[in-house]
């Protein structure tokens, strides 16, 4: 388990999310490819989003059983995906399965991320990443979140720009009481 530190009130990666990165070189489309090794929580989390091997996700939920939650929570709510094309979306899905295992009702429609806007991970510059961010994300106000405890997950954390958007959006707009977040796993760089 690993603290991540924003503007939220308590914050957990379950893991890292590779343990080692070899550089393969480019492609013919110019892509950089990797070698990775994953940890348990990595592996599962890149099969279930890029593999579509939703077995996966009964795996995930039993790692986050080992989780002591301390923090009160009213409300799941998953970060939005930014490919809304996908017929299966692993975050919303994970936040459910989660949702039933604790008894907490889960939001999916109270963030919301407009869609033609370039995959986040495609971007590099951080401040050009927060920029895209901060106009593609918007929150459904609604008065049944006011003053309560909102649980933020996603699937992986790397520079923390979306989470704490998505914190700002939960705290000013929908006047959210305290947000916490969790996340399955957590880059070893923070670009």
């Amino acid at each position: 388990m690993i603290p991540l530190q924003g503007n939220w009130l308590a914050g957990l990666a379950f893991d890292l999310h590779t343990t080692e990165s070899v550089h393969l070189g480019v492609d013919e489309n110019g892509k950089d490819r990797f070698e990775n090794k994953y940890t348990e929580m990595g592996e599962l989390v890149h099969r279930l989003k890029y593999k579509n091997d939703q077995k996966a996700l009964a795996d995930i939920l039993k790692l986050l059983d080992r989780i002591n939650w301390r923090t009160k929570v009213d409300f799941i709510n998953p970060i939005p995906p930014t490919d809304q094309t996908r017929s299966f979306q692993p975050v919303a899905e994970i936040a459910n399965g989660l949702g039933l295992r604790l008894d907490i009702p889960v939001l999916t429609q109270t963030l919301i991320k407009t869609s033609g806007g370039k995959q986040l991970k495609a971007i590099a510059d951080p401040e050009e990443r927060e920029l895209t961010l901060r106009d593609s994300m918007k929150v459904h106000d609604t008065p049944l979140l006011q003053g309560k405890s909102v649980l933020l997950v996603d699937d992986l954390y790397r520079s923390g720009a979306t989470l704490r958007i998505a914190t700002d959006l939960l705290m000013k707009v929908a006047k959210v009481r305290v947000v916490s977040v969790l996340t399955m796993t957590r880059t070893r760089s923070h670009r």
